[in-house]
């Protein structure tokens, strides 16, 4: 592995110790005081600081320096993490995410709003509070009059207007600084496993505990099992050190910076508490730390000649040598017994069960995969997924009997390829906490831009989707968070003025419904003002001055492209380009966008996407000779409709009563210009469908072959976007089907009509 490599895992772990830190802070924004989201807070901003100094990138490591002693003071209780201070916090994470990302990209960041932080967290950690939480003292009584004192006589200037000013270079010499006693430490020093996976090694950090004063060192064999049960990965020693030292705690703790985290330290003078606990019965390990350094110093200070240091290499080596064989006899020892104790009083089940739980304390491995190899898996296990359809077609059409052992063999092999699809699927699910993170930083600076106090709410951040999906959430996302804010959200002055609190919530939400993944966006402003939309789509003409809307149609049309309701153009909006990009966006990932607003109360955005881009489970279905698909997420029941069922409504619409409610039907080999005239529902199979926003509507189809999975295939990227089709497949016979958009039929149904030019008639 070359160094390229590592700095992209350094950056890699950089974006997951951001997160940490802009998740944690949020909670303590939100009032959470748990140590523990402390520390956790403090270690990002600390292994980022340590990994950046490894790459030398000093910009980096100064601004998590600072940020670092300003978070320090919290974790010490010495700064009050108030609303005022987790401000300014906030926006460091930001201004520390930029420099990463500089770091990475090679861009440049905002030096002014970097120094201008770095003064801020230094006034914090000094005990100065921000100016927002600054009040005005009371005012207090006048001090007694003192004596007026005699007028100074006035200053000497010489004839260029500069005063003269005493000065003596005396005051610089130097003076012995003053002698500090040492001090006699006692330090607890455990290892934890994370210790030694991280590479660190405690030899290495006891040797360079040395340095620091005369030492002396015990160590607890005690938790050391049985060679049968012993874990090769577990940390199993302690050490008890007793270190006399000039040079303080805070050196000694500096020695264990990097492990800080992977390890039980407790250092204390000696005569107090160490926060031990009990005392450990330790073990005497006879062996210098001094004689693992690197460098041979001859004790008295003069040269040496080759003769001497070939004797002192050898002298060090016998040293290191007798050293390792007296460890591993006390560590052979203290197996036996560890060993002889365990079988005369530990049964078979304890031991089970032991080992049960120290495997379930371990972490659970991960390993890191590109993208890349990932999607060629998924489309690899696609293609099986088709060759297996195409092969149980095969056997189905030349095997009549239907109970051979080849097609008890297929059903395994389908049910395998299931289980394998699945499991492949399941490597691509991520949780959308990485998106709904991203968007907290937005509100924040368009809260700051509008001069606006918003609270960003976050429910379902665990919620999986695909990889692809969590991809192309940003942009509509960061289009609707802007949008809410500047449009939805009203002033602080506005809303106190209409009995609301003054600071807005924006909720964001993730959750699972029917095979697919909800999100939505509401915020509590004063909802969509319907008249000054209506008024603009007329100035637009996109709508007749006369036009019949209902509210949820003006709702929809700030969907159009160039529609913006903005007085004017500003850096945040204005120019008519977001709501038309957030539809477009949602539509290209087969999702479905809707709105329900009250003025006075906010809005709410829905979006419905689907969980993967990859696979579906699908109703195959006949329509005018022509074979579809229709996604099964969207199926709520099939039936047979009856004639006594079938009620007319208008010229030319039809209504289906489904257990005493009547519901539109919907020819679709009409609406796709399969057929010029409507079929008769009697002779067909109707599909009770719902979409989000349109509610019910039964599909009406000629016949139904059989619920199936099928791959997803873009139509887009191979042919064109085609009205009323979502995507294509490949069958089990080889032939390619369409796969329907139901909700473009829906709105079809509803008076929308597809275009002809873009009609599957007109395709071809």
């Amino acid at each position: 592995m070359d160094m390229n490599e590592i700095k992209e895992i350094f950056f890699q772990e950089c974006e997951e110790q951001l997160a940490e830190l802009e998740s944690g802070l949020l909670r303590l924004n939100d009032g959470d005081r748990d140590p523990e989201t402390v520390n956790a807070v403090f270690r990002a901003v600390h292994s980022i600081k340590g990994g950046a100094g490894a790459f030398g990138l000093d910009d980096l490591v100064s601004f998590a320096h600072v940020f670092e002693t300003t978070l320090d003071c919290v974790r010490s209780n010495r700064l009050e993490p108030n609303q005022d201070v987790l401000k300014v916090m906030l926006k460091s994470a930001d201004v520390l995410a930029d420099l990463t990302n500089a770091a990475r990209d090679g861009g440049s960041v905002d030096e002014a709003r970097s120094r201008q932080l770095i003064k801020e967290l230094e006034a914090l950690a000094n005990g100065e509070l921000p100016q927002a939480a600054v009040s005005e003292p009371a005012a207090k009584p006048a001090p007694p009059a003192a004596p007026v004192p005699a007028p100074a006589p006035a200053p000497v200037v010489n004839d260029e207007g500069f005063q003269p000013v005493a000065f003596s270079f005396d005051d610089f010499e130097a003076s012995e600084p003053p002698a500090i006693e040492p001090s006699t430490f006692e330090i607890l020093f455990r290892p934890k496993s994370e210790l030694y996976a991280k590479g660190n090694d405690a030899t290495l950090l006891l040797r360079d505990l040395s340095r620091l004063g005369e030492m002396s060192i015990h160590c607890d064999m005690d938790e050391l099992p049985a060679l049968g049960s012993m874990n090769p990965e577990a940390a199993y020693f302690a050490w008890k050190i007793s270190l006399k030292t000039d040079k303080g705690e805070e050196a000694i703790r500096s020695v264990f910076e990097f492990a800080e985290w992977d390890c039980e330290l407790d250092v204390a003078l000696a005569g107090g508490n160490a926060g031990a606990g009990e005392e450990l019965p330790m073990q005497p390990v006879p062996f210098d730390l001094s004689l693992l350094d690197g460098d041979v110093s001859a004790s008295s200070g003069a040269a040496e000649d080759d003769e001497q240091v070939v004797a002192q290499r050898e002298a060090r080596d016998e040293a290191v040598s007798a050293a390792a064989t007296a460890s591993n006899v006390l560590q052979m020892a203290q197996t036996a017994r560890a060993s002889a104790e365990s079988a005369k009083s530990a049964s078979p089940a304890s031991a089970a069960q032991a080992a049960a739980q120290q495997a379930a304390s371990a972490a659970t491995p991960t390993i890191r995969v590109d993208l890349d190899r990932v999607d060629r898996l998924i489309n690899l296990v696609g293609e099986l997924v088709i060759n297996q359809a195409m092969l149980s077609q095969s056997v189905i059409e030349n095997d009549t009997n239907g109970t051979s052992s080849i097609n008890m063999g297929l059903e395994e092999l389908q049910q395998l390829t299931r289980e394998i699809q699945d499991s492949v699927m399941a490597i691509r699910a991520q949780p959308v906490k990485p998106v709904f993170q991203r968007m907290s930083r937005i509100v924040r600076e368009i809260a700051d831009m509008t001069g606006k106090s918003v609270r960003l709410v976050t429910e379902g951040e665990n919620t999986e989707v695909d990889k692809t999906v969590i991809d192309k959430l940003a942009e509509p996302l960061t289009h609707m968070i802007r949008n809410a804010v500047d449009h939805g959200l009203e002033t602080p002055e506005k809303r106190v003025a209409a009995g609301k609190n003054p600071e807005g919530t924006v909720r964001l939400t993730a959750k699972h419904r029917s095979g697919r993944i909800v999100i939505e966006l509401a915020d509590d402003g004063a909802g969509i003002n319907r008249e000054k939309v209506r008024q603009k789509a007329i100035d637009n003409d996109l709508i007749a001055a006369d036009a019949n809307l209902s509210d949820e149609e003006i709702d929809n049309l700030i969907f159009h492209a160039g529609f913006s309701t903005a007085d004017k153009i500003s850096d945040i909006s204005g120019r008519g380009v977001g709501m038309d990009v957030v539809k477009r966006s949602i539509q290209a990932l087969g999702g479905r966008i809707n709105i329900s607003s009250k003025p006075g109360q906010g809005s709410v955005f829905t979006m419905s996407l689907p969980l993967t881009l990859a696979v579906l489970d699908g109703m195959v279905v006949t329509v005018a000779n022509q074979t579809l698909v229709v996604p099964l997420t969207a199926i709520v029941e099939t039936l047979q409709p009856e004639a006594s069922a079938i009620h007319s409504f208008g010229a030319s619409q039809r209504l289906i009563s489904i257990r005493n409610s009547f519901c539109p039907l919907v020819d679709v080999g009409r609406i796709l210009n399969f057929r010029a005239i409507q079929a008769n529902p009697v002779d067909g199979v109707a599909l009770l469908v719902e979409s989000e926003g349109g509610g019910q509507r039964a599909l009406m189809v000629d016949a139904i072959q059989g619920q199936r999975q099928v791959v997803i295939k873009s139509l887009e990227a191979n042919y064109t976007h085609v009205p009323g089709i979502a995507a294509a497949t490949i069958l089990g016979d080889g032939r390619v089907a369409l796969i329907l958009d139901v909700d473009a039929i829906v709105a079809a149904s509803r008076g929308q009509t597809l275009k002809p030019e873009m009609s599957l008639a007109a395709a071809g």
